[in-house]
């Protein structure tokens, strides 16, 4: 039986996020219809992770198992043939049985996006968060090496979060800027519910001047989503890549269109992720990472 691996990408605005609930508009339930179609059969995704309602994905990845032997083209373009119009498959990658979206991903990147502009405008709204507030990126650079490592987020997770621990090891943290966008550019071997959002609000705030860095690191330390700021809306967000041994180099990062080709070159050159923190040897077993 295959086990087929897509790169999906998707407007979140219009989906009550990308797992499946009932009664509800998710991007898993109007994929699985339309492999289904194209399959001939019932097909049940598994995504490298979950993303909330509102979210954005360049390069969602997800995984299924199928009877059905069909080319690249025929995943691709019949699959999408069937889809509505904020949701699409770009990619086909040859996998063994072995792979699982969730399971075999080796870390996650995630893109913030701030635009900077005085009235929102009427095309993009929800494709970025818009400020008024000009955002000093070199600023909020110096922010980033608070989040570094394998820590406890509790700070920035969603209070109804599920996860048995709220560790999670964050690699690589950069924040860019080029014309009216400033994006916060995070890597992670996995993400809690709403942890990015949870420090781009934090992000916001510092750059607002309503907090010091000194306030941010006080608020890693307490380990209380109470001490945090707000958490910054849904419509910034956008899931960018997944890594795994599998997949290799076929599987890149996908900037956001809103971007444009100016931020190439500060992004596509860590295509691969190259993780600039190391965790450091110590004994004892590993936390459990979600």
């Amino acid at each position: 039986m295959p086990t087929v691996a897509v790169g999906v990408e998707y407007n979140g605005e219009h989906f009550h996020g990308s797992q499946k609930q009932r009664d509800l508009r998710t991007v898993q339930a109007v994929l699985e219809k339309a492999l289904s179609t194209v399959a001939n059969e019932s097909i049940s995704l598994t995504f490298a992770g979950r993303t909330d309602a509102g979210v954005h994905a360049t390069n969602q990845i997800a995984s299924f198992s199928t009877q059905a032997y069909r080319p690249a083209s025929a995943w691709i373009h019949g699959t999408n043939t069937h889809l509505p119009k904020d949701v699409a498959i770009h990619t086909v990658f040859e996998v063994d049985s072995t792979f699982n979206a969730r399971r075999s991903a080796l870390r996650r990147r995630y893109l913030y996006v701030f635009g900077l502009c005085d009235v929102v405008p009427a095309f993009g709204v929800n494709e970025a968060h818009w400020v008024k507030h000009p955002m000093d990126a070199e600023q909020l650079n110096e922010l980033t090496s608070l989040f570094l490592g394998e820590q406890d987020f509790s700070s920035f997770c969603a209070v109804h979060d599920t996860s048995e621990s709220r560790f999670r090891d964050v690699q690589r943290f950069l924040v860019h800027a080029k014309g009216p966008y400033t994006v916060l550019d995070i890597t992670a071997n996995a993400f809690l519910l709403r942890m990015v959002r949870n420090i781009a609000g934090c992000f916001l705030a510092v750059a607002r001047g309503e907090i010091t860095k000194q306030d941010v690191k006080c608020v890693l330390e307490a380990k209380d989503r109470a001490e945090a700021p707000a958490t910054a809306i849904a419509a910034g967000l956008y899931l960018v890549h997944v890594e795994y041994d599998q997949l290799g180099t076929a599987n890149r990062l996908r900037l956001p269109q809103i971007l444009g080709p100016g931020f190439d070159g500060l992004l596509e050159t860590n295509q691969e992720l190259q993780v600039t923190y190391q965790r450091p040897n110590r004994p004892g077993p590993q936390r459990k990472s979600m």
